[in-house]
């Protein structure tokens, strides 16, 4: 079933969103993309005449109420966002009776669904070493079914639209989709924009195809790096992971972050990509700082140079230009983290290099996918998400996606 032939008239519909926003010290909303990203799906459901009942989790409460992750503190904004009034509940096994009264056109938020310990469906306070663990992991699963079963009490249909938790197999994302019949359960707008992309990404590749790789650790991108080694044309590899490289072919990196048990790691990268004929970029200079702070005083040098006291924050000019030489006659691009610390004014040159190379590869044609937080927040914060194909809301599902994994959360729906 999908969301477009589906007339939800009358039906009452749980949504699984992800509303996990980011906000600031007195609970306010800093970038409503997530919320803006849901919303073709929850008009549909309410231009046919349904009703809503929306769930999400918001930050790692740990199965604990915690009144600084409650999603009370978006329900004003979800309401401006959809134009009508939201009502909430403020504990999402209590929803009962909120949920059985609410009338065609209505929208009901359920609190955080992870102050309950079964949406992650993980034992609390013991040990896996501990001898017991098994046999609290067997019951925190059945724990896991009855409080799925219980949000599925609530409504006649399902629709999940939380690309960004996809990868997991939560209550609200997977488990859930067992209680709903194959007629009634469904993928929201952006999950199946989301799905889309990353086929086009993987399955429909027009060459060059180009993946930026950036962000900090080697180790948490070598899924991704070795799936994209069959694929890609260039791969360039950027961030705080370029000291690493810098480091395993001799290099003096200073002060630069660098993953010393994965030197040998990185050597077997660079000699993959010579073996499958893959034109690997790493950074050959960077900004350097004499402290971690937009402050701190720079200069530029050989990532293979850097002098005692001194890390690389940016990539320096010369790579910036090696980078863009490698983007901008792409015709399938990828981008998944920073090429420096861009939070930083003084430090954002190279990750702005490689946002406007992309900008540039798409106005010819190229189809540009960002992902993974800190490169959407890089295209947000130098205004250019309108001028790329299409800016993912997934993080750590982008990824396990590209890796080749299947994503729990659309196997639940699709039955595979």
């Amino acid at each position: 079933m999908t969301i477009d032939n589906y007339n939800f008239a009358n039906k009452k519909a749980i949504v699984r969103v992800d509303f996990n926003v980011p906000l600031d010290e007195n609970g306010n909303v800093t970038d409503d993309t997530r919320i803006r990203g849901a919303l073709p799906t929850l008009k549909k459901i309410l231009a046919d005449g349904g009703s809503l009942i929306l769930m999400s989790h918001m930050g790692k409460p740990k199965g604990k109420v915690n009144p600084k992750f409650s999603l009370s503190q978006i329900k004003d904004d979800v309401a401006k966002a959809l134009g009508t009034e939201v009502k909430f509940v403020d504990d999402c096994m209590k929803a009962d009776d909120a949920a059985k009264n609410l009338k065609p056109g209505e929208v009901l938020l359920l609190e955080n669904l992870r102050f309950y310990p079964e949406e992650e469906g993980k034992p609390v306070g013991i040990d896996k070493a501990d001898p017991a663990y098994d046999a609290a992991k067997k019951e925190m699963k059945e724990r896991q079914k009855d409080f799925a079963k219980h949000l599925a009490s609530y409504a006649d249909v399902y629709v999940n639209d939380a690309f960004g938790t996809a990868h997991r197999k939560h209550a609200s994302t997977a488990v859930i989709a067992d209680y709903f019949d194959a007629d009634n359960k469904m993928l929201g707008y952006l999950m199946e924009k989301e799905v889309n992309a990353v086929k086009k990404i993987l399955d429909n590749i027009q060459r060059p195809f180009t993946a930026i790789m950036g962000g900090s650790k080697v180790s948490t991108k070598i899924g991704i790096i070795e799936n994209l080694m069959d694929k890609v044309d260039n791969l360039i590899l950027c961030g705080g992971m370029t000291y690493t490289f810098a480091k395993a072919q001799g290099g003096k990196v200073g002060l630069s972050i660098v993953e010393d048990d994965k030197l040998d790691l990185a050597l077997d990268i660079i000699k993959k990509a010579k073996e499958k004929g893959v034109n690997l970029v790493l950074a050959t200079d960077c900004v350097a700082a004499d402290a971690f702070s937009n402050d701190a005083n720079t200069q530029i040098c050989s990532v293979m140079d850097i002098p005692e006291g001194w890390e690389g924050l940016d990539a320096g000019p010369e790579s910036r230009k090696k980078f863009a030489d490698a983007i901008k006659d792409a015709k399938t691009i990828l981008w998944n983290g920073p090429a420096g610390v861009f939070e930083f004014e003084n430090f954002t040159a190279g990750s702005s290099a490689i946002a406007d190379a992309i900008v540039e590869a798409t106005e010819k044609g190229a189809f540009s996918l960002i992902g993974g937080g800190d490169s959407v927040a890089c295209i947000n914060k130098f205004g250019q998400a309108d001028k790329v194909s299409y800016v993912s809301t997934g993080g750590g599902a982008l990824l396990e996606a590209i890796e080749g994994k299947v994503l729990p959360g659309i196997a639940a729906i699709e039955g595979k």
